[in-house]
Protein backbone atom coordinates (compact mmCIF):
# COMPACT_ATOMS: atom_id res chain seq x y z
CA UNK A 1 0.00 0.00 0.00
CA UNK A 2 1.37 3.40 -1.01
CA UNK A 3 2.45 5.76 1.75
CA UNK A 4 2.33 9.55 1.79
CA UNK A 5 6.13 9.66 1.72
CA UNK A 6 8.81 7.46 0.24
CA UNK A 7 10.60 5.10 2.63
CA UNK A 8 13.72 7.27 2.91
CA UNK A 9 11.63 10.36 3.58
CA UNK A 10 9.67 8.55 6.30
CA UNK A 11 12.99 7.68 7.90
CA UNK A 12 13.97 11.35 7.72
CA UNK A 13 10.68 12.43 9.31
CA UNK A 14 11.07 9.87 12.12
CA UNK A 15 14.60 11.12 12.75
CA UNK A 16 13.36 14.73 12.96
CA UNK A 17 10.52 13.87 15.35
CA UNK A 18 12.80 11.80 17.54
CA UNK A 19 15.58 14.39 17.64
CA UNK A 20 13.14 17.16 18.58
CA UNK A 21 11.47 15.06 21.28
CA UNK A 22 8.08 15.42 19.59
CA UNK A 23 6.53 12.66 21.67
CA UNK A 24 3.68 12.57 24.16
CA UNK A 25 6.12 12.69 27.06
CA UNK A 26 8.32 15.31 25.40
CA UNK A 27 5.38 17.64 24.77
CA UNK A 28 4.04 17.15 28.31
CA UNK A 29 7.46 18.00 29.76
CA UNK A 30 7.78 21.13 27.63
CA UNK A 31 4.27 22.46 28.28
CA UNK A 32 3.71 21.35 31.85
CA UNK A 33 0.52 19.75 33.19
CA UNK A 34 -1.84 22.74 32.99
CA UNK A 35 -0.86 23.99 29.53
CA UNK A 36 -0.90 20.44 28.19
CA UNK A 37 -4.38 19.87 29.63
CA UNK A 38 -5.59 23.17 28.16
CA UNK A 39 -4.16 22.26 24.75
CA UNK A 40 -6.03 18.97 24.91
CA UNK A 41 -9.21 21.07 25.14
CA UNK A 42 -8.12 23.26 22.20
CA UNK A 43 -7.11 26.18 24.41
CA UNK A 44 -3.62 26.92 23.08
CA UNK A 45 -2.94 30.25 24.78
CA UNK A 46 -0.55 28.93 27.40
CA UNK A 47 1.11 26.55 24.95
CA UNK A 48 1.82 29.39 22.54
CA UNK A 49 3.33 31.53 25.30
CA UNK A 50 5.62 28.66 26.33
CA UNK A 51 6.74 27.63 22.84
CA UNK A 52 8.31 30.84 21.56
CA UNK A 53 11.98 29.79 21.54
CA UNK A 54 12.01 28.72 17.90
CA UNK A 55 13.72 25.41 18.66
CA UNK A 56 12.49 22.30 16.76
CA UNK A 57 10.18 21.01 19.51
CA UNK A 58 8.55 24.41 20.01
CA UNK A 59 8.06 24.78 16.26
CA UNK A 60 6.50 21.31 15.95
CA UNK A 61 4.14 21.96 18.88
CA UNK A 62 3.03 25.25 17.37
CA UNK A 63 2.68 23.70 13.91
CA UNK A 64 1.06 20.31 14.59
CA UNK A 65 -0.59 20.80 18.00
CA UNK A 66 -1.64 24.45 18.02
CA UNK A 67 -2.39 24.73 14.30
CA UNK A 68 -0.23 27.82 13.76
CA UNK A 69 1.49 29.09 10.63
CA UNK A 70 5.24 29.19 11.26
CA UNK A 71 8.15 30.76 9.33
CA UNK A 72 9.45 28.47 6.62
CA UNK A 73 13.00 28.69 7.96
CA UNK A 74 11.88 27.45 11.41
CA UNK A 75 9.87 24.62 9.88
CA UNK A 76 12.79 23.59 7.69
CA UNK A 77 15.09 23.48 10.72
CA UNK A 78 12.57 21.45 12.72
CA UNK A 79 11.92 18.84 10.00
CA UNK A 80 15.51 18.43 8.81
CA UNK A 81 16.68 16.12 7.30
CA UNK A 82 13.23 15.91 5.63
CA UNK A 83 13.16 18.66 2.98
CA UNK A 84 10.31 21.14 3.28
CA UNK A 85 9.57 20.74 -0.43
CA UNK A 86 9.09 17.00 0.05
CA UNK A 87 6.81 17.51 3.03
CA UNK A 88 4.77 20.06 1.07
CA UNK A 89 4.49 17.77 -1.96
CA UNK A 90 3.23 14.96 0.27
CA UNK A 91 0.59 17.20 1.80
CA UNK A 92 2.18 17.29 5.26
CA UNK A 93 2.55 21.06 4.94
CA UNK A 94 0.55 23.74 3.17
CA UNK A 95 1.40 27.31 2.37
CA UNK A 96 -0.07 29.79 4.80
CA UNK A 97 0.08 33.53 5.14
CA UNK A 98 3.66 34.32 6.08
CA UNK A 99 4.84 30.75 6.40
CA UNK A 100 3.87 27.09 6.48
CA UNK A 101 1.02 25.33 8.26
CA UNK A 102 0.21 21.69 8.90
CA UNK A 103 -1.61 19.96 6.06
CA UNK A 104 -2.28 16.83 8.10
CA UNK A 105 -2.75 15.95 11.72
CA UNK A 106 0.53 14.51 13.04
CA UNK A 107 -0.17 13.47 16.60
CA UNK A 108 2.07 11.82 19.19
CA UNK A 109 -0.03 9.00 20.65
CA UNK A 110 1.52 7.02 23.46
CA UNK A 111 4.86 5.83 22.11
CA UNK A 112 3.67 6.25 18.51
CA UNK A 113 2.88 8.91 15.93
CA UNK A 114 -0.43 8.91 14.07
CA UNK A 115 -1.15 10.69 10.80
CA UNK A 116 -4.65 11.62 9.68
CA UNK A 117 -6.61 14.48 8.17
CA UNK A 118 -6.86 17.70 10.13
CA UNK A 119 -9.80 17.71 12.57
CA UNK A 120 -13.05 19.50 11.83
CA UNK A 121 -13.04 23.26 12.08
CA UNK A 122 -16.10 25.48 12.60
CA UNK A 123 -17.56 26.45 9.27
CA UNK A 124 -15.43 23.98 7.28
CA UNK A 125 -17.42 20.93 6.25
CA UNK A 126 -15.46 17.70 6.19
CA UNK A 127 -14.99 16.08 2.78
CA UNK A 128 -16.60 12.72 2.06
CA UNK A 129 -13.27 10.86 2.28
CA UNK A 130 -12.12 12.53 5.51
CA UNK A 131 -9.86 10.31 7.63
CA UNK A 132 -10.34 10.68 11.37
CA UNK A 133 -7.43 10.86 13.78
CA UNK A 134 -7.31 9.72 17.39
CA UNK A 135 -10.72 10.39 18.91
CA UNK A 136 -13.15 9.36 21.58
CA UNK A 137 -14.45 6.29 19.75
CA UNK A 138 -11.00 5.00 18.82
CA UNK A 139 -9.64 5.38 22.35
CA UNK A 140 -12.80 3.77 23.76
CA UNK A 141 -12.32 0.69 21.59
CA UNK A 142 -8.59 0.58 22.29
CA UNK A 143 -9.26 0.63 26.03
CA UNK A 144 -11.97 -2.03 25.75
CA UNK A 145 -9.97 -4.54 23.71
CA UNK A 146 -8.78 -7.72 25.41
CA UNK A 147 -4.99 -7.70 25.15
CA UNK A 148 -4.27 -11.43 25.37
CA UNK A 149 -1.40 -12.39 23.02
CA UNK A 150 -2.73 -13.76 19.72
CA UNK A 151 -1.36 -15.04 16.46
CA UNK A 152 -3.48 -13.16 13.92
CA UNK A 153 -5.48 -9.96 14.42
CA UNK A 154 -7.71 -7.94 12.12
CA UNK A 155 -8.57 -4.24 12.35
CA UNK A 156 -11.72 -3.97 10.23
CA UNK A 157 -12.16 -0.37 9.08
CA UNK A 158 -8.78 0.80 10.29
CA UNK A 159 -8.97 4.48 9.31
CA UNK A 160 -5.60 5.99 10.16
CA UNK A 161 -4.52 2.81 11.99
CA UNK A 162 -5.10 3.47 15.70
CA UNK A 163 -6.40 -0.01 16.52
CA UNK A 164 -3.72 -1.65 14.39
CA UNK A 165 -1.06 0.12 16.45
CA UNK A 166 -2.44 -1.42 19.62
CA UNK A 167 -2.83 -4.84 18.00
CA UNK A 168 0.86 -4.73 17.07
CA UNK A 169 1.73 -4.94 20.77
CA UNK A 170 0.20 -8.41 21.24
CA UNK A 171 -0.44 -9.97 17.81
CA UNK A 172 2.21 -11.69 15.70
CA UNK A 173 0.52 -10.60 12.46
CA UNK A 174 -1.82 -7.65 11.90
CA UNK A 175 -4.19 -7.20 8.97
CA UNK A 176 -6.03 -3.89 8.51
CA UNK A 177 -8.77 -3.10 6.02
CA UNK A 178 -10.71 -0.06 4.92
CA UNK A 179 -13.07 0.96 2.16
CA UNK A 180 -11.20 4.24 1.71
CA UNK A 181 -7.92 4.20 -0.25
CA UNK A 182 -7.10 7.53 1.38
CA UNK A 183 -7.47 6.02 4.86
CA UNK A 184 -5.18 3.14 3.89
CA UNK A 185 -2.51 5.59 2.71
CA UNK A 186 -2.61 7.25 6.12
CA UNK A 187 -2.54 3.87 7.87
CA UNK A 188 0.40 2.73 5.76
CA UNK A 189 2.28 5.92 6.64
CA UNK A 190 1.43 5.56 10.33
CA UNK A 191 2.75 1.98 10.27
CA UNK A 192 5.95 2.88 8.44
CA UNK A 193 6.65 5.91 10.63
CA UNK A 194 6.45 3.65 13.69
CA UNK A 195 8.59 0.91 12.15
CA UNK A 196 5.68 -1.55 11.86
CA UNK A 197 4.51 -3.82 9.06
CA UNK A 198 0.81 -4.54 8.51
CA UNK A 199 -1.10 -6.27 5.75
CA UNK A 200 -3.33 -3.51 4.37
CA UNK A 201 -6.33 -4.42 2.20
CA UNK A 202 -8.89 -2.19 0.48
CA UNK A 203 -12.57 -3.09 0.31
CA UNK A 204 -16.00 -2.85 1.91
CA UNK A 205 -16.41 -4.49 5.30
CA UNK A 206 -15.71 -8.24 5.07
CA UNK A 207 -14.95 -8.45 1.36
CA UNK A 208 -11.15 -8.08 1.62
CA UNK A 209 -10.86 -10.97 4.10
CA UNK A 210 -13.46 -13.39 2.76
CA UNK A 211 -12.72 -17.01 3.74
CA UNK A 212 -10.06 -15.96 6.27
CA UNK A 213 -10.18 -16.46 10.03
CA UNK A 214 -8.49 -14.49 12.80
CA UNK A 215 -7.80 -14.93 16.49
CA UNK A 216 -8.92 -11.38 17.27
CA UNK A 217 -11.04 -8.98 15.24
CA UNK A 218 -11.64 -5.39 16.33
CA UNK A 219 -13.70 -2.81 14.52
CA UNK A 220 -14.79 0.78 14.91
CA UNK A 221 -17.19 0.51 11.95
CA UNK A 222 -19.16 3.29 10.29
CA UNK A 223 -22.02 2.57 12.67
CA UNK A 224 -24.12 5.73 12.36
CA UNK A 225 -27.80 4.76 12.22
CA UNK A 226 -29.97 6.30 9.53
CA UNK A 227 -31.77 5.78 6.25
CA UNK A 228 -28.67 4.42 4.52
CA UNK A 229 -27.41 7.61 2.90
CA UNK A 230 -23.61 7.58 2.76
CA UNK A 231 -22.12 11.08 2.80
CA UNK A 232 -18.95 10.45 4.86
CA UNK A 233 -17.09 7.18 4.62
CA UNK A 234 -15.77 7.32 8.19
CA UNK A 235 -19.27 7.25 9.69
CA UNK A 236 -21.76 6.04 7.03
CA UNK A 237 -21.90 2.43 5.86
CA UNK A 238 -24.62 2.82 3.25
CA UNK A 239 -26.72 0.28 5.16
CA UNK A 240 -30.06 1.34 6.57
CA UNK A 241 -30.62 1.36 10.32
CA UNK A 242 -28.10 -0.65 12.34
CA UNK A 243 -27.58 -3.07 9.47
CA UNK A 244 -23.80 -2.74 9.34
CA UNK A 245 -23.47 -3.95 12.93
CA UNK A 246 -25.89 -6.82 12.31
CA UNK A 247 -23.84 -7.75 9.25
CA UNK A 248 -20.61 -7.80 11.23
CA UNK A 249 -22.19 -9.89 13.98
CA UNK A 250 -23.59 -12.41 11.53
CA UNK A 251 -20.14 -12.91 9.99
CA UNK A 252 -18.54 -13.92 13.30
CA UNK A 253 -18.62 -17.71 12.64
CA UNK A 254 -16.70 -17.34 9.36
CA UNK A 255 -14.43 -14.57 10.62
CA UNK A 256 -13.17 -16.05 13.89
CA UNK A 257 -10.78 -18.91 14.42
CA UNK A 258 -11.59 -21.42 17.14
CA UNK A 259 -11.43 -19.52 20.42
CA UNK A 260 -11.30 -16.21 18.54
CA UNK A 261 -12.82 -12.95 19.77
CA UNK A 262 -14.69 -10.19 17.95
CA UNK A 263 -15.00 -6.76 19.57
CA UNK A 264 -16.66 -3.77 17.98
CA UNK A 265 -18.34 -0.50 18.82
CA UNK A 266 -21.95 -0.37 17.74
CA UNK A 267 -25.08 1.71 17.56
CA UNK A 268 -28.47 0.00 17.70
CA UNK A 269 -32.00 1.26 17.44
CA UNK A 270 -34.54 1.13 20.24
CA UNK A 271 -37.72 0.27 18.39
CA UNK A 272 -41.14 0.77 19.95
CA UNK A 273 -42.38 -2.50 21.44
CA UNK A 274 -38.97 -4.21 21.20
CA UNK A 275 -36.28 -4.66 23.84
CA UNK A 276 -32.88 -3.54 22.61
CA UNK A 277 -31.35 -6.60 24.29
CA UNK A 278 -33.42 -8.89 22.08
CA UNK A 279 -32.40 -6.93 19.00
CA UNK A 280 -28.66 -7.17 19.64
CA UNK A 281 -28.86 -10.80 20.75
CA UNK A 282 -30.79 -11.47 17.54
CA UNK A 283 -27.81 -10.32 15.48
CA UNK A 284 -25.98 -13.40 16.79
CA UNK A 285 -28.84 -15.89 16.58
CA UNK A 286 -27.56 -19.20 15.26
CA UNK A 287 -23.90 -18.16 15.28
CA UNK A 288 -22.93 -20.20 18.35
CA UNK A 289 -21.03 -17.23 19.76
CA UNK A 290 -20.69 -16.36 23.42
CA UNK A 291 -21.86 -12.76 23.65
CA UNK A 292 -21.54 -9.89 26.08
CA UNK A 293 -23.05 -6.66 24.77
CA UNK A 294 -23.00 -3.63 27.03
CA UNK A 295 -24.93 -0.44 26.44
CA UNK A 296 -22.99 2.61 27.59
CA UNK A 297 -25.15 5.49 26.32
CA UNK A 298 -28.62 6.17 24.91
CA UNK A 299 -29.58 9.17 22.75
CA UNK A 300 -32.95 10.39 21.57
CA UNK A 301 -33.34 10.77 17.79
CA UNK A 302 -33.17 14.58 17.70
CA UNK A 303 -29.97 14.77 19.73
CA UNK A 304 -28.52 11.93 17.63
CA UNK A 305 -29.15 13.70 14.33
CA UNK A 306 -27.77 16.98 15.66
CA UNK A 307 -24.65 15.21 16.95
CA UNK A 308 -23.74 13.62 13.65
CA UNK A 309 -24.54 16.63 11.51
CA UNK A 310 -22.28 18.71 13.76
CA UNK A 311 -19.60 16.00 13.78
CA UNK A 312 -18.83 16.61 10.12
CA UNK A 313 -19.24 20.39 10.52
CA UNK A 314 -22.13 20.22 8.08
CA UNK A 315 -24.12 23.38 7.59
CA UNK A 316 -27.52 23.39 9.19
CA UNK A 317 -29.87 21.63 6.79
CA UNK A 318 -33.38 21.58 8.21
CA UNK A 319 -34.68 19.46 5.34
CA UNK A 320 -32.05 16.76 5.74
CA UNK A 321 -32.50 16.68 9.52
CA UNK A 322 -36.25 16.34 9.02
CA UNK A 323 -35.80 13.48 6.54
CA UNK A 324 -33.52 11.68 8.98
CA UNK A 325 -36.00 12.16 11.84
CA UNK A 326 -38.89 11.10 9.61
CA UNK A 327 -37.06 7.88 8.85
CA UNK A 328 -36.68 7.21 12.58
CA UNK A 329 -40.37 7.90 13.12
CA UNK A 330 -41.44 5.70 10.20
CA UNK A 331 -39.46 2.78 11.62
CA UNK A 332 -40.60 3.22 15.21
CA UNK A 333 -37.16 4.28 16.45
CA UNK A 334 -37.54 5.87 19.87
CA UNK A 335 -33.84 6.03 20.81
CA UNK A 336 -30.38 4.93 19.71
CA UNK A 337 -28.02 3.00 21.94
CA UNK A 338 -24.24 3.00 21.88
CA UNK A 339 -22.03 0.34 23.33
CA UNK A 340 -19.46 -2.41 23.03
CA UNK A 341 -20.13 -5.85 21.61
CA UNK A 342 -17.79 -8.73 22.43
CA UNK A 343 -18.39 -12.14 20.88
CA UNK A 344 -16.27 -15.25 21.21
CA UNK A 345 -16.11 -18.45 19.21
CA UNK A 346 -15.91 -20.75 22.24
CA UNK A 347 -17.40 -23.83 20.63
CA UNK A 348 -19.95 -24.27 23.41
CA UNK A 349 -23.13 -26.16 22.54
CA UNK A 350 -25.08 -23.70 24.68
CA UNK A 351 -23.31 -20.33 24.38
CA UNK A 352 -23.78 -17.57 26.92
CA UNK A 353 -25.68 -14.54 25.60
CA UNK A 354 -25.87 -11.49 27.86
CA UNK A 355 -26.95 -7.99 26.82
CA UNK A 356 -27.16 -5.40 29.58
CA UNK A 357 -26.80 -1.76 30.49
CA UNK A 358 -23.44 -0.76 31.92
CA UNK A 359 -23.77 3.00 32.36
CA UNK A 360 -21.49 3.46 35.37
CA UNK A 361 -17.82 4.33 35.13
CA UNK A 362 -15.69 1.19 35.39
CA UNK A 363 -12.14 0.61 36.50
CA UNK A 364 -9.84 1.09 33.50
CA UNK A 365 -8.91 -0.51 31.27
CA UNK A 366 -12.29 -1.91 30.27
CA UNK A 367 -10.53 -4.61 28.25
CA UNK A 368 -9.31 -6.25 31.47
CA UNK A 369 -12.86 -6.17 32.84
CA UNK A 370 -14.14 -7.83 29.64
CA UNK A 371 -11.54 -10.60 29.96
CA UNK A 372 -12.48 -11.14 33.61
CA UNK A 373 -16.19 -11.32 32.73
CA UNK A 374 -15.58 -14.10 30.20
CA UNK A 375 -13.36 -15.98 32.66
CA UNK A 376 -16.13 -15.95 35.26
CA UNK A 377 -18.78 -16.86 32.69
CA UNK A 378 -16.66 -19.79 31.48
CA UNK A 379 -16.32 -21.06 35.04
CA UNK A 380 -20.07 -20.93 35.56
CA UNK A 381 -20.80 -22.66 32.26
CA UNK A 382 -18.31 -25.42 33.04
CA UNK A 383 -19.95 -26.36 36.38
CA UNK A 384 -23.21 -28.21 36.78
CA UNK A 385 -25.66 -27.84 39.66
CA UNK A 386 -23.87 -30.18 42.04
CA UNK A 387 -20.49 -28.64 41.30
CA UNK A 388 -21.84 -25.15 41.95
CA UNK A 389 -23.22 -26.31 45.30
CA UNK A 390 -19.92 -27.97 46.21
CA UNK A 391 -17.85 -24.87 45.37
CA UNK A 392 -16.74 -22.31 47.94
CA UNK A 393 -17.20 -18.60 47.27
CA UNK A 394 -15.71 -15.42 48.64
CA UNK A 395 -16.73 -11.81 48.51
CA UNK A 396 -14.77 -9.61 46.14
CA UNK A 397 -12.26 -7.46 47.99
CA UNK A 398 -13.60 -4.11 49.15
CA UNK A 399 -17.27 -5.00 48.73
CA UNK A 400 -19.44 -2.36 50.40
CA UNK A 401 -22.89 -2.49 52.00
CA UNK A 402 -24.96 0.66 51.54
CA UNK A 403 -28.26 1.24 53.27
CA UNK A 404 -31.11 3.67 52.66
CA UNK A 405 -33.29 4.28 55.68
CA UNK A 406 -36.18 6.48 56.75
CA UNK A 407 -36.55 7.92 60.25
CA UNK A 408 -39.75 6.77 61.88
CA UNK A 409 -41.24 6.87 65.36
CA UNK A 410 -39.15 3.91 66.39
CA UNK A 411 -35.92 5.13 64.81
CA UNK A 412 -34.33 4.40 61.47
CA UNK A 413 -36.14 1.89 59.27
CA UNK A 414 -34.04 0.36 56.48
CA UNK A 415 -35.79 0.74 53.13
CA UNK A 416 -33.15 -0.69 50.81
CA UNK A 417 -29.81 -2.44 51.09
CA UNK A 418 -27.30 -2.39 48.28
CA UNK A 419 -24.02 -4.16 47.62
CA UNK A 420 -21.50 -1.96 45.83
CA UNK A 421 -18.21 -2.82 44.13
CA UNK A 422 -15.77 0.09 44.47
CA UNK A 423 -13.52 -1.35 41.75
CA UNK A 424 -13.86 -3.52 38.66
CA UNK A 425 -17.22 -3.12 36.96
CA UNK A 426 -18.55 -1.16 39.97
CA UNK A 427 -21.96 -2.80 40.01
CA UNK A 428 -24.47 -1.75 42.64
CA UNK A 429 -27.01 -4.49 43.46
CA UNK A 430 -30.12 -4.19 45.59
CA UNK A 431 -30.42 -7.23 47.89
CA UNK A 432 -32.76 -8.65 50.50
CA UNK A 433 -31.73 -9.85 53.97
CA UNK A 434 -31.38 -13.46 52.80
CA UNK A 435 -28.92 -12.56 50.02
CA UNK A 436 -27.06 -10.31 52.44
CA UNK A 437 -26.67 -13.21 54.83
CA UNK A 438 -25.42 -15.42 52.00
CA UNK A 439 -22.86 -12.88 50.82
CA UNK A 440 -21.79 -12.05 54.38
CA UNK A 441 -21.02 -15.70 55.00
CA UNK A 442 -19.05 -16.11 51.75
CA UNK A 443 -15.47 -16.04 53.01
CA UNK A 444 -14.24 -19.12 51.16
CA UNK A 445 -14.48 -21.47 54.15
CA UNK A 446 -17.76 -23.28 53.54
CA UNK A 447 -19.16 -24.94 50.46
CA UNK A 448 -22.28 -23.28 49.11
CA UNK A 449 -24.28 -26.38 50.03
CA UNK A 450 -23.30 -25.95 53.68
CA UNK A 451 -24.06 -22.23 53.62
CA UNK A 452 -27.52 -22.91 52.26
CA UNK A 453 -28.14 -25.57 54.92
CA UNK A 454 -27.34 -23.05 57.64
CA UNK A 455 -29.60 -20.44 56.04
CA UNK A 456 -32.41 -22.99 55.69
CA UNK A 457 -32.19 -23.80 59.38
CA UNK A 458 -32.12 -20.13 60.37
CA UNK A 459 -35.11 -19.29 58.19
CA UNK A 460 -36.99 -22.55 58.76
CA UNK A 461 -37.08 -23.18 55.01
CA UNK A 462 -36.67 -26.44 53.02
CA UNK A 463 -33.03 -26.79 52.01
CA UNK A 464 -33.78 -28.09 48.52
CA UNK A 465 -36.20 -25.27 47.75
CA UNK A 466 -33.73 -22.70 49.04
CA UNK A 467 -31.00 -24.20 46.86
CA UNK A 468 -33.18 -23.88 43.76
CA UNK A 469 -33.95 -20.26 44.63
CA UNK A 470 -30.36 -19.25 45.37
CA UNK A 471 -28.47 -20.92 42.51
CA UNK A 472 -29.61 -18.32 39.92
CA UNK A 473 -28.59 -15.61 42.40
CA UNK A 474 -25.14 -17.16 42.73
CA UNK A 475 -24.85 -17.28 38.94
CA UNK A 476 -25.71 -13.58 38.72
CA UNK A 477 -23.38 -12.49 41.53
CA UNK A 478 -20.45 -14.50 40.17
CA UNK A 479 -21.03 -13.28 36.60
CA UNK A 480 -20.94 -9.69 37.83
CA UNK A 481 -17.93 -10.32 40.06
CA UNK A 482 -19.44 -9.62 43.48
CA UNK A 483 -18.75 -13.21 44.50
CA UNK A 484 -15.77 -15.20 43.28
CA UNK A 485 -15.38 -18.98 43.42
CA UNK A 486 -12.18 -20.16 45.03
CA UNK A 487 -9.55 -20.43 43.70
CA UNK A 488 -10.70 -18.31 40.69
Amino acid sequence: MQTLLETADIDHLRAALTRAGFTASGIAARLGPQAAADAGRSDFRAALRITDSGDPLDTMIRLFICGQTEPESAVAAALAPLPVATARAAGLLVQGEGGLAAGVDLEPYGDWWVLSDLPAQPGRQLPADHVLGVGGASTTLAGATVRTPVGTALDLGTGCGVQALHLSTHARAVTATDLSPRALRFAATTAALNGLSWELLQGDMLAPVADRRFDLVVSNPPFVVGPGLATHVYRDSGRAGDGVCAELAGAAPTLLAEGGTLQFLANWVHVKGEDWEDRVAGWFAGTGMDLWAIQREVSDPLDYVRLWLADASEKHDAQRAAQWLDWFAAHGVEAIGFGLVTARNSGKTDPSVVCEDLRQQVQAPLGDRVAEWFTRRDWLDAHDREQLLAARYRRVDGLQLRQEATMGEDGWMVDRQLLAMPEGLRWVEEIDPLILALVSGSNGDLALRDQIALLATAHEAPTEALSEALLPVIDHLVERGLLLPTPL
